[in-house]
């Protein structure tokens, strides 16, 4: 079993997102540890990028802020390398592919996995497209993670048969961001999946309470959170971690509730 297998064994699965370098690389790796200790079964990192389409103004807001702080993807490896000397869960990277163009495909995923990341996200790759990319990761064991999306409609039996690591079910229309409600069909959309494939699937986009958190688990193997924990980090600053922490503790909480 993989090591994003394991974050989904015998448990629904908490995943917290946070972009890397708001407000700085250290704030960023003390609340990926705090995220851990919380009860994070895996840890989603954002590279910042310029033009991030599918996000929201929480996380374009992060975005900027880390790029006019200097952060770049050899400095997020660095900060990742020196974070695998102490952190055991699964974590992947979600960015852009011009991101990972721009790096050269090659040495981003060859470095990937020399310093232990197990997938990576880029909700702006179709599909259809994926093959720039698949070999590579296939090469380098790096886990090309596909997103479902509620118009993806009949394609999802297609996206699901052919899904590595976890399946990323966008649980709402639009950008990141917190919701008060969600209102999708989620359970026709994890139906689905589940005739078509065995590999784990979470919720994201919107989730941000316990109680959105315990429902994403009663239908799917986890939940991914972002807005709700890239604003603690804005509102806190070098003080979020212990805010981070408890927010994730409270979260799984309402997950394990469900299990």
């Amino acid at each position: 079993m993989t090591r994003i297998g394991k974050a989904f064994d015998n448990k629904k699965a908490f995943i917290a997102f946070m972009t890397c370098g708001d407000p700085d690389l250290e704030t960023t790796a003390s609340c990926v540890r705090a995220a851990v200790e919380g009860g994070a079964d895996l840890i989603e990192l954002g590279i910042p990028f310029s033009d991030p389409t599918a996000e929201g103004p929480v996380i374009q807001g992060a975005n900027l802020r880390a790029l006019t702080g200097g952060v770049t993807t050899d400095k997020i490896f660095e900060m990742v390398r020196r974070l695998r000397r102490e952190v055991e869960v699964p974590m992947v990277f979600m960015t852009y592919a011009n991101v990972v163009f721009s790096y050269g495909a090659k040495d981003f995923l060859s470095t990937c996995r020399e310093i232990g990341m197990d997938g990576i996200i880029l909700p702006d790759l179709p599909f259809e497209e994926k093959e720039e990319f698949l070999p590579l990761c296939h090469t380098y064991g790096v886990d090309l993670i596909s997103l479902v999306a509620p118009t993806s409609k009949n394609r999802i039996a297609m996206i699901a048969k052919e899904a590595e690591g976890f399946l990323y079910i966008v649980s709402s229309l639009g950008v990141t961001g917190t919701r008060r409600e969600i209102n999708t069909d989620l359970e026709s959309i994890v139906e689905v999946v589940r005739q078509n494939t065995d590999i784990p699937c979470a919720f994201g986009f919107g989730i941000s309470t316990p109680q959105q958190a315990a429902r994403m688990a009663g239908i799917a193997d986890g939940a991914i959170v972002g807005s709700a924990v890239v604003k603690l980090i804005e509102k806190y600053g070098k003080e979020a971690p212990v805010y981070v922490r408890e927010y994730v503790k409270s979260m799984k909480a309402a997950m394990k509730a469900v299990s």
